[in-house]
């Protein structure tokens, strides 16, 4: 089955993440504390906080750092109160954008979203205008030439929802947020080693963008995921940039 997962963009997109690696330990943090206020501290309970925990992990963060975050989080130590906020926009060639934050200035983080949105040919839209174009899934996503065979397999005894091959050769897993650790773990036990493995908002329909509108597309969704209170950005271009 054809997907519309583009390979390409999946490898921008993990370039970027190591150029800002220093700035990953504040998102991770913020998400560790959101998630252990809402959800208590206690693992077993709180699935969010387990794949917090396991961000923070794969990002090296010493594990006093992840309980003293909790800590403030449920009230046994001081901390700043962060509130989540997602906002819903257009960018180049009506792409939908949506835009996941956590901040503690409502003010200050609508005006630095807009602001991005319109500086590179975008808007900012109402609540609702483009999440019905999204489905909240666990998405994993492994390199062009793996045993599709065998993740299809295993994944599907897992509990996956979908198994699909897009036109690059990656092939991408999709399962409910609630099954994604299970899933997950039936295949990384096999061996089955993933390039990208979250719970994430996929665009059930992609937009194909190229040429000077990709590369305004992606200032844009740079310039997004560059601002200090946005955790995600989430959207349905599928990027032609010519690399």
């Amino acid at each position: 089955m054809a997907g519309h997962s583009k390979w390409a963009n999946i490898q921008h997109r993990k370039g970027r993440q190591d150029e800002k690696r220093g700035r990953v330990w504040t998102r991770v943090i913020r998400e560790i504390m959101v998630s252990a206020r809402h959800g208590g501290a206690d693992l077993d309970a709180n699935p969010r906080l387990r794949l917090a925990i396991d961000k923070a992990k794969a990002a090296n963060m010493p594990a006093d750092t992840v309980k003293r975050n909790i800590d403030k989080a449920t009230g046994n130590l001081e901390g700043v109160n962060y509130e989540e906020i997602r906002y819903e926009g257009y960018g180049i060639a009506g792409a939908a954008v949506i835009i996941d934050t956590m901040t503690d200035n409502k003010v200050r983080t609508v005006a630095a979203v807009r602001h991005a949105l319109n500086k590179h040919g975008g808007n900012l839209g109402t609540e609702g205008c483009v999440a019905f174009q999204f489905k909240h899934v666990g998405q994993i996503v492994f390199a062009p030439g793996s045993d599709e065979d065998k993740i299809m397999e295993l994944a599907l005894e897992a509990g996956a929802d979908d198994v699909m091959t897009d036109a690059d050769g990656a092939i991408e897993v999709l399962c409910s947020p609630t099954d994604f650790e299970a899933v997950k773990a039936a295949l990384v036990a096999a061996g089955l080693v993933p390039e990208l493995a979250e719970v994430t908002m996929r665009a059930e329909n992609a937009i194909d963008i190229a040429g000077e509108d990709a590369l305004r597309m992606q200032k844009l969704l740079d310039m997004l995921e560059d601002l200090d209170d946005v955790q995600d950005v989430f959207h349905n271009a599928a990027l032609d940039l010519g690399e």
